[in-house]
């Protein structure tokens, strides 16, 4: 079997049976959750989907936490980004009592079988104790990497090329 590489990811040929992607001939090899519902449209989940589609990776974007849980329950993820800032709901009631992701959406996905690796993504830190009890807390939650926003996109990706080898040994997970 031959594999080659395509922006740091070994991918190996896809079976037959494989899902395509809408529209496109390129089979989805990679569930690539990506949970984020602020308001800015250079974000990492705006950038992520054009450059990754292509290569095979189906991203899918959740605004709330509501969506998040509904994702996970109704597929299988390989690779979570989650923003801890991203709103718990999309009613106005719980943006206005500060509800938001945070390690809700991160039990969930702990909960999986098998556990997905998770990139944390927060706003930035106050001051260095601050900055120290959140990066505590989403390790222990069991994240892969803690980024502070705003995330360049070069270190979004290269974040996703170490998950993949890490956890996936260099290769596409096996659906």
């Amino acid at each position: 079997m031959q594999t080659t590489m395509n922006h740091g990811f070994r991918q190996h040929p896809a079976p037959e049976s494989g899902v395509f992607a809408s529209g496109g001939d390129h089979p989805q090899r990679l569930n690539l959750l990506l949970a984020y519902g602020g308001w800015r449209e250079d974000s990492f989940a705006d950038q992520l989907p054009p450059l990754l589609e292509p290569l095979g990776v189906h991203c899918i974007r959740s605004r709330t936490a509501r969506e998040a849980r509904d994702i996970i329950g109704h597929n299988r993820v390989h690779i979570a980004v989650i923003d801890l800032s991203t709103p718990a709901d999309d009613s106005a009631i719980a943006q206005e009592h500060g509800e938001s992701l945070g390690s809700r959406v991160l039990h969930l996905l702990r909960a999986m079988n098998p556990v997905p690796p998770m990139v944390v993504v927060r706003p930035p830190q106050i001051s260095a104790r601050e900055s120290a009890r959140g990066l505590g807390e989403a390790l222990r939650e069991g994240a892969f990497s803690v980024l502070e926003r705003p995330v360049p996109i070069e270190f979004m990706l290269e974040t996703l090329r170490r998950v993949i080898q890490r956890h996936y040994a260099g290769h596409w997970p096996a659906n």
